[in-house]
């Protein structure tokens, strides 16, 4: 099965792995250079920041840029005024990052499990559930936006619900993050280090353990519904 997985769809895979290694290397360099640009970056005009949220749709769609460090930093450099912008740029680069997963896989993973029907069944179950599933991917600051877009794609969860259900699901961490780069007093140490305090860290580790609790017991529960149907 694993040597199957892997010759159908190497593509994906890598691209897969790409989208959980990228934003690690990427995040320091473009948090130095923001620290470096922040004066003329906090004197953008209107046109300037429609640019901004383009470009970080684009950023976090590729996983130049992880979703928590937009937050912080688009807080600390617009403040409030600039919030609505971040969570249309969200929705922007879920829809980018769901339309190249769809056409770099063109169907394989899809076409890969039909020849295991037990495992075809539970992404089905999963889709019949997805926008509980969708929410608890996003609300957990932990699990990778860009890389859990591209598994949401495989899913083949239906377009409208996932931009929906992904705004929706990443808007308590985003509140928060954002928070917390209007409230910071350098850039720099913001990115590199959040200091959250003892509540924040508190909120974030709810989030994780609701966010993966309830996608253990969804995914428990479409593997023993799977099964039901199959035997």
């Amino acid at each position: 099965m694993w040597k199957k997985l892997l010759q159908q769809n190497t593509g994906t895979l890598l691209y897969s792995a790409l989208l959980v290694v990228v934003p690690v290397l990427a995040s320091s360099a473009l948090a130095f250079w923001l620290y470096r640009n922040q004066e003329l970056l906090q004197n953008l005009s209107p046109a300037g920041m429609v640019l901004y949220f383009a470009v970080v749709s684009l950023t976090m769609a590729f996983a130049l840029t992880p979703t928590t460090f937009v937050a912080l930093a688009t807080g600390f450099l617009f403040g409030w005024v600039s919030f609505s912008g971040v969570v249309v740029s969200y929705g922007i680069a879920a829809l980018i990052g769901y339309a190249v997963a769809r056409l770099i896989d063109h169907g394989k993973m899809t076409n890969f499990l039909h020849q295991f029907p037990k495992a075809e069944g539970v992404i089905d179950e999963l889709r019949e559930h997805s926008w509980s599933l969708i929410i608890l991917t996003r609300i957990s600051p932990v699990l990778p936006f860009a890389f859990m877009t591209f598994v949401l794609s495989l899913v083949q969860v239906p377009r409208g619900r996932f931009l929906i259900a992904s705004m929706a699901g990443m808007l308590p961490r985003t509140l928060f993050f954002f928070w917390v780069g209007t409230q910071a007093q350098d850039l720099l140490a913001l990115l590199q280090d959040p200091n959250a305090g003892t509540m924040g860290k508190l909120l974030m580790g709810a989030l994780v353990v609701i966010s993966l609790g309830g996608i253990y017991v969804l995914l428990n529960r479409a593997i023993k519904k799977a099964l039901a149907k199959k035997n």
